[in-house]
């Protein structure tokens, strides 16, 4: 029995729409700016950017990592109602090979909103030539009715970047 069908098994229904929450503080990025086309598309999913003010990256909602890239510039977690989210830290951050970027998790941990996943230092990232935006992406939409984005122009961690309704 996997985490989520025990949480299903002991919460209460599930309850919607539910927020996901701010992975940074800083700037909202609406996703036609963000700058890579990929994102800006909406390709992954329908995404909404952070230009980051510090390097503490953080769980958009309580859930289970399912995927934390090796360079440490990605990671997914799976939240409850079956929210899949996909953090995508800076563009072509990749090519850093984790240089820069220190995981605070591991794959399979059970984490909460708020909890650090990754620490950055984003002095590196802009001498290393690449935007420091961090992308939210809700990787299932088409398991959702509706996304709605924050219209704020600023966020902080426990504020909450989008609510997805069935």
């Amino acid at each position: 029995m996997g985490l989520f069908d025990m949480l299903k098994k002991t919460d209460a229904k599930v309850e919607f729409p539910l927020s996901v929450n701010a992975t940074a503080d800083g700037s909202i990025v609406a996703m036609e700016d963000i700058p890579d086309a990929v994102f800006a598309q909406g390709l992954v999913g329908p995404c909404i950017g952070i230009e980051p003010t510090n390097g503490t990256i953080v769980a958009p909602c309580d859930g289970q990592i399912l995927q934390l890239s090796d360079t440490l510039h990605a990671f997914g977690i799976e939240g409850i109602g079956g929210v899949q989210i996909l953090v995508h830290i800076g563009i072509d951050t990749v090519s850093m090979n984790g240089e820069g970027f220190t995981a605070k998790v591991k794959v399979g941990d059970k984490v909460k909103a708020g909890q650090p996943i990754v620490e950055v230092d984003f002095d590196k990232v802009r001498e290393a030539g690449h935007p420091t935006v961090v992308i939210t992406i809700l990787s299932n939409a088409n398991a959702f009715k509706e996304v709605n984005f924050t219209n704020e122009a600023t966020v902080t961690k426990e504020k909450v970047l989008f609510e997805v309704d069935k």
